[in-house]
């Protein structure tokens, strides 16, 4: 187990033992995962004891400066009693009381309720909060909570605990681990779940966590017919699907909704200096836009001169230097951008410690990267999409999005990234290099700019939009006119915009 404490960084190794004390070879153990995750103090946790040989051997890395100890049965009785102790329900801000309210009526009522709030606004809390008074009532209950990646599932345990009565057993169900003994809390991958579920498996609770990923015919909804009589919860920052399918259809009317706009106004996210960057656009080409239908795509490949990255980068340094403490993530469109744009940025003193995420590194080196990025240490982190969903760092205070395209959903989920407040932030701000017309027509009236299905109005209030061309803002408000639709038409959608005088 890896941890982070007043940022030193431990790593606790939890031995369990039948009978008789832990063998010297648990030392091997610990100096290995010491290296993995380049952590400062090094645990070994066990029910049972160390041999006299374990802990002079232990006493020898202390005194080399290896900072190790070991926790015993004893010891860990002491830290249960004293945790217990210390530990009391965290105290829910108003409209998450409303939404743990209203999702317990839904549940008694229709055996289904549905959950959506904004990134930053807690609905891992109020989801925890749903499953502790689940267990207050019935210690015995078994609870399933599951999502669609590893990542996200370790995660999500580690959330929940401070949710969860010390009492209440809790363990992981994914490729990799596989349990015997579903009692408590068990939080799955979908895939794992889903192979006990068919043997027999009945929990009295599911929780589906990003539950915007339950589809019509996919693992999700075969997990959710098999235990159709189970109360189901679905909770969501992103409730928009690209193919039509409602979840609604599996969930039932969201019992709670709290989105960006209200999250803003009652100061529980933070004010966003949005900058849009158009120095991109090919003026030459605006006036024969009028004369022929384009598709979207004809017209985003006429319309945008590709951006160079040392403009991105340039503009980044500018916004770096104006802000306090400043913690930012570059969304890149492809590996390969991700890739270039992290070996431009090392070359620079103070981000020589950036960090590089993406899907094709294997999950021990994303895993340490984003740990990297939550210490002081790794100033920025460039990512592509593996962001998006899960990664809570609340001090992020600047969003790049580097020659992105449009999708509604991922704008959300990765604007979310820095819009949790924290002690200290002032705002987040946002640096946009768009690639698409349909973005443009987003960020021109921020109000439209990350509808879905359901029409999600966003005013950003307290916020503010820089265009650093004045002519697009007047440019995409006359083809608003003409087209309101734009910024929801499919890249074959053919388009015809009214003359515009440059």
């Amino acid at each position: 187990m890896f941890c982070e404490r007043n940022d030193e960084r431990w790593i606790i190794q939890c031995k369990w033992k039948k009978s008789g004390p832990i063998s010297p070879s648990v030392i091997e153990e610990i100096l290995l995962a010491r290296y993995k995750y380049n952590v400062h103090k090094s645990i070994i946790a066990t029910n049972s004891y160390a041999s006299d040989k374990t802990r002079k051997k232990i006493s020898l890395l202390n005194a080399q400066g290896v900072s190790t100890h070991i926790w015993d049965g004893s010891d860990l009785e002491i830290l249960s009693n004293e945790t217990q102790e210390s530990l009391a329900p965290k105290s829910l801000r108003p409209y998450q009381s409303h939404a743990v309210s209203c999702i317990k009526r839904d549940l008694s009522n229709n055996n289904r309720a549905l959950l959506f709030l904004a990134t930053g606004l807690g609905k891992t809390v109020v989801a925890g909060r749903v499953i502790s008074d689940l267990f207050a009532e019935n210690p015995r209950a078994k609870v399933l909570v599951i999502a669609h990646m590893v990542d996200l599932v370790e995660q999500l345990q580690r959330a929940l605990w401070s949710d969860i009565p010390l009492s209440i057993d809790t363990q992981l169900l994914d490729g990799s681990n596989k349990p015997n003994d579903l009692t408590g809390l068990t939080v799955a991958t979908d895939k794992a779940a889903y192979n006990y579920i068919i043997n027999g498996f009945k929990p009295d609770l599911i929780v589906i966590d990003e539950c915007h990923h339950v589809g019509d015919s996919n693992l999700y909804s075969e997990i959710i017919r098999e235990l159709s009589s189970v109360p189901l919860l679905g909770v969501t920052a992103t409730p928009w699907r690209g193919d039509g399918y409602s979840i609604e259809t599996a969930f039932g009317v969201a019992s709670y909704k709290c989105g960006i706009e209200e999250g803003l106004k009652q100061g529980y996210l933070c004010p966003v200096n949005y900058k849009l960057f158009c120095d991109n656009i090919d003026w030459d080409a605006v006036p024969d836009f009028s004369r022929h239908a384009y598709t979207v795509r004809q017209l985003n490949r006429k319309l945008f001169i590709p951006q160079r990255d040392e403009s991105i980068i340039d503009a980044l340094l500018d916004t770096w230097g104006q802000t306090a403490e400043p913690k930012g993530v570059i969304f890149c469109q492809s590996i390969e951008h991700a890739k270039l744009m992290h070996s431009m940025v090392v070359k620079f003193d103070f981000w020589r410690h950036a960090e590089l995420v993406h899907s094709e590194m294997d999950k021990q080196a994303r895993r340490m990267a984003i740990i990297n990025f939550r210490n002081r240490a790794c100033p920025l982190l460039i990512s592509v999409d593996i962001l998006n969903e899960g990664v809570d760092i609340p001090n992020v205070n600047i969003v790049c999005f580097a020659r992105v395209t449009h999708s509604r959903k991922i704008f959300v989920q990765q604007l979310g990234r820095g819009l949790r407040i924290a002690p200290g932030k002032v705002e987040l701000v946002v640096l946009d290099f768009a690639a698409d017309a349909r973005r443009l027509a987003a960020i021109s009236d921020l109000g439209s700019a990350v509808t879905g299905n359901e029409n999600e109005h966003i005013t950003m209030p307290t916020s503010r939009i820089e265009f650093s061309d004045l002519r697009v803002r007047s440019l995409i408000d006359e083809w608003i006119a003409d087209a309101a639709d734009l910024e929801t038409m499919a890249d074959e959608s053919r388009l015809q915009f009214p003359p515009f005088e440059i």
